[in-house]
């Protein structure tokens, strides 16, 4: 986050951002008043001008606001903490004032960042319910509070992805032992070997199968008993 911050600091005062479809969409949510919004986006284009401090009456002049209001549109932005006046100090030793939107563009990117996550813990949400449906119909009855309370902890305290945990399901069921025991060690020895996408098990899972069709063959050739592992046993996984 600070370093987005940092970043965005630069670009301003380089003038290579452009932000004005993110305000339009967003001001609202911010509190920021329709009068507020408009000498912002002025603000934003004597800045690209080059000029960084433009007077109320410079404003005045390119809108139908009078001084007093333009002056009391600015002070409601400053304390609102859209809007700040730094000062800076050139080669003579001169100060000069600039009007800074730095505090405005870090609140529009706090409420996107904020947004974004509400959507994704509403979808995880959601992925966590489904989890406790399709675990309840492969196990063919309703889950008991020791078994949600595991599950949860699947994804609050070891952080696997519902994704996941829906492949470790798949996994034991294909092998035919559906039980909370053989999907936990499913997914501790995905842990260990940082599996973590549903790509990285379909790659584990094609490298196991060739390596026992070898294994397969390889018995035929010698002419010996053929054993056929139709599954991966996690259970019987080691270092």
């Amino acid at each position: 986050m600070k370093n987005d911050f940092n970043r965005i600091r630069i670009w301003t005062q380089q003038r290579n951002i452009t932000v004005p479809n993110l305000f339009f969409q967003h001001y609202k949510e911010l509190n920021i008043q329709d009068d507020e919004a408009l000498i912002v986006m002025h603000l934003v284009s004597f800045e690209q001008e080059g000029i960084d401090f433009p007077t109320p009456n410079d404003l005045m002049m390119r809108t139908h606001f009078q001084v007093s209001k333009i002056s009391q549109i600015l002070q409601r932005l400053m304390q609102k903490g859209m809007l700040e006046i730094s000062q800076s100090t050139d080669d003579t030793g001169k100060i000069a004032e600039k009007y800074s939107l730095f505090p405005l563009w870090e609140r529009l990117l706090e409420n996107l960042e904020a947004q974004q996550q509400k959507v994704v813990e509403t979808a995880n949400k959601v992925d966590e319910a489904t989890i406790f449906t399709l675990f309840e119909q492969e196990f063919g009855r309703l889950l008991s509070p020791i078994e949600l309370e595991t599950i949860s902890m699947w994804i609050d305290i070891d952080k696997h992805s519902p994704d996941i945990i829906k492949a470790a399901l798949k996994e034991a069921v294909l092998a035919s032992k559906v039980n909370l025991r053989y999907i936990d060690r499913i997914l501790m020895e995905w842990k260990k070997k940082n599996i973590t996408t549903l790509q990285q098990v379909e790659k584990h899972s094609e490298q196991y199968r060739k390596h026992t069709t070898t294994s397969n063959t390889y018995q035929t050739e010698q002419q010996q008993p053929s054993k056929k592992v139709s599954f991966y046993n996690w259970l019987e996984e080691r270092e």
